[in-house]
């Protein structure tokens, strides 16, 4: 009997055994029933069926064992990205949803090998089979991994939005207690629990930025006329005050005069001399240079330290911070956004950021240009 018609004449038995295997797979699939733990089993089995009847060219069989079968625009989901988003909202993980196909590839061939001796045409079909379940496998995981990726951007978006409000509130009253001069204990309370507040609204800004990214938003920017040399005195004398122990030298040169966000340039600036204090040489400047040249605006930040090649091109990946040298308390305070965001920023100006070291001096210098800011679009309003 070919497999085609062996998998459509025991689909029952072969769906029996699906679904004692998913029941296995624990915890995910506690509690579930019946119909529940065979999910779109016998949709998918009928699917590979259906593909085992019908003739493909050569080329075509090559895509598919490379699980790139061709999927028309347009065409609802197939039974396999279906059942990857209800395994995945059922809190199976993926390792568990391929292990499935594992079991279901097994199970078939099994019991159409025990059911009759093999034949000539049947190698044929064994491939065709293993293809098919290939492709099954590919577009179940692709679709898995959206999902996966679409709830985890819409947690990160409901928990920056509810943490913003109480996160005001604490630092509102810190600063009320501040006002109230009641004493050193408590202008001390006070003054860290404003640190502490400005650290986390920090954490939470770069939280919702990497969060617009993931979700194809790209950071906001508004444009507007703006002096980069005047933003950039006024966010440097903060981070002296921050910073009191570190020198933090300046230089503005050129016409510095332009469309661009200045809030944003000031996060480009602030996480830039950030980063150089936690990883630079503490007993050496950290030195700014802004240059207006032209068409563009060209931001430098210069640290003593040094970076490994291998680690320069990795520098602005999300959540990363680079080697060893990088281990102190200090660094591992924040999220290993910071670059990221900074190249983000970046971009949002039609811009871009680069960094280099030589001669034990690591150097980020970020393009600006005048007027080709874009303003990102906005999620709907709170």
């Amino acid at each position: 009997m070919r497999l085609a018609d062996f998998i459509l004449n025991n689909l029952e038995a072969i769906l029996a055994e699906w679904e004692t295997f998913a029941a296995t797979l624990l915890p995910a699939a506690e509690g579930l029933n019946s119909l529940a733990l065979r999910d779109h089993a016998q949709q998918i089995l009928q699917a590979v069926a259906k593909d085992l009847s019908t003739s493909q060219t050569p080329a075509a069989q090559s895509e598919k064992s490379k699980g790139r079968a061709p999927i028309m625009k347009g065409a609802p989901e197939t039974a396999a990205q279906t059942h990857a988003v209800l395994r995945a909202r059922s809190a199976f993980d993926i390792n568990q949803l391929v292990a499935e196909y594992r079991a279901l590839r097994a199970s078939v061939l099994r019991l159409w090998i025990d059911s009759s001796p093999l034949e000539k045409a049947d190698i044929e079909d064994t491939i065709r089979f293993n293809e098919a379940i290939d492709q099954a496998v590919a577009e179940s995981v692709g679709h898995f991994h959206r999902t996966v990726e679409q709830y985890r951007n819409l947690l990160l978006g409901m928990l920056g939005h509810d943490m913003r409000n109480p996160l005001s509130v604490i630092v509102m009253t810190a600063k009320c207690l501040a006002a109230l001069h009641a004493g050193d204990a408590v202008s001390e309370a006070a003054d860290l629990l404003m640190r502490s507040g400005k650290s986390m609204q920090a954490l939470l800004e770069d939280l919702t930025d990497f969060n617009r990214t993931n979700l194809g938003l790209g950071l906001k920017v508004v444009p507007s006329e703006v002096d980069l040399a005047k933003a950039a005195d006024e966010e440097l004398e903060q981070l002296r005050a921050a910073h009191p122990r570190r020198q933090i030298e300046f230089v503005s040169t050129g016409n510095t005069h332009g469309r661009w966000d200045g809030p944003r340039v000031q996060q480009i600036l602030r996480n830039l001399v950030s980063n150089a204090i936690q990883y630079g040489s503490p007993d050496m400047p950290v030195r700014v240079t802004l240059r207006g040249e032209g068409p563009e605006a060209c931001l430098e930040v210069t640290n003593a330290g040094h970076i490994e090649p291998s680690e320069v091109a990795r520098l602005f990946d999300p959540l990363r911070r680079g080697g060893a040298e990088r281990s102190s308390r200090e660094a591992r305070e924040g999220l290993g956004l910071g670059l990221f965001i900074v190249r983000e920023i970046a971009k949002a100006h039609g811009g871009d950021i680069e960094a280099h070291c030589e001669e034990e001096q690591t150097t980020f210098v970020v393009h600006l240009p005048r007027e080709n800011a874009t303003v990102a679009p906005s999620p709907n309003a709170d």
